[in-house]
C-alpha cells in the first residue's frame, strides 16, 4: 500500500532508530498519528529542544547542555584515570556499576575502515590533547568486546604506549560480542575491577 508522503516520511524517520525496521515503524506512526496526537507533540517538541541544546562536552565529549558535563567539572572525579567508551550509553553503564570514580572520553562509534570511520572521527586528536596534559596515568579501555572494539582498544593503547601512560582492558564478566549498555551494573563491576594491561 502507498502512504501520503507525509506518513511516508515519519516512517522512514522512525526507521532511523535502533532496531526499528519497518513494520515496528509503521506501528508507531499509525499510534503517534491516531491515538497518540498529544505525545506526539510532546515528543516533537522535546526532540527539537533537544536538538538545540544537547552538545558534546568539550573535554569528554559526553551529551550534555553545558560546556562541560556533569562528570567532568566534578572536582571529586579521580582524573589520573580515564575510562574510553564508545558510547554515552556506555558512560551511564559504567556510572550505573558505582564501581568507578575516573573521568571518561567518549569515541562516539569504533574504528571501522570499510564505513569510513578513523582515528579522525573518534576524536583521537582530542585524546592525545588530554593525555598530553599530563594528568592520566592510566587509560583503561571499555570499548565493546567486538572485533572493531577489540582493534579500537589496541589501536589507543599504542597511542598511550606512546606517551608513557599504562594502557589497561576492562576483562572480567563482558560477553564477547556484547554491548557495554546491555551488561548489568554488578557484571560491569566485575570487569572494572579485572581489568588487565594490555
Amino acid at each position: 500500500m502507498k502512504f501520503s508522503p507525509a506518513l511516508t516520511r515519519l516512517i522512514e524517520a522512525l526507521r532511523t532508530l535502533p532496531g526499528v525496521g519497518p513494520k515496528t515503524a509503521q506501528r508507531m506512526a499509525f499510534h503517534l498519528l491516531q491515538e497518540g496526537r498529544p505525545g506526539a507533540h510532546s515528543l516533537a517538541q522535546a526532540l527539537g529542544g533537544a536538538l538545540a541544546a544537547v552538545r558534546r562536552c568539550r573535554r569528554c565529549r559526553m551529551l550534555t547542555e553545558e560546556e562541560l558535563c556533569s562528570l567532568c567539572a566534578a572536582p571529586q572525579r579521580d582524573a589520573s584515570l580515564l575510562c574510553v567508551v564508545e558510547s554515552p550509553a556506555d558512560v551511564v553503564a559504567v556510572e550505573q556499576s558505582g564501581s568507578y570514580r575516573g573521568l571518561y572520553f567518549v569515541l562516539m562509534g569504533h574504528l571501522s575502515p570499510l564505513d569510513g570511520i578513523g582515528p579522525e572521527q573518534l576524536g583521537a586528536r582530542e585524546l592525545e590533547g588530554l593525555l598530553a596534559e599530563g594528568s592520566v596515568q592510566e587509560l583503561i579501555l571499555a570499548t565493546n568486546p567486538t572485533v572493531e572494539g577489540e582493534a579500537t582498544a589496541h589501536f589507543l593503547s599504542e597511542l598511550a604506549r606512546r606517551r608513557g601512560i599504562r594502557a589497561s582492558r576492562i576483562a572480567h564478566g563482558v560477553p564477547m560480542g556484547g554491548e557495554l549498555e546491555y551488561v548489568d551494573g554488578g557484571t560491569l563491576a566485575h570487569a572494572l575491577a579485572g581489568r588487565q594491561a594490555l
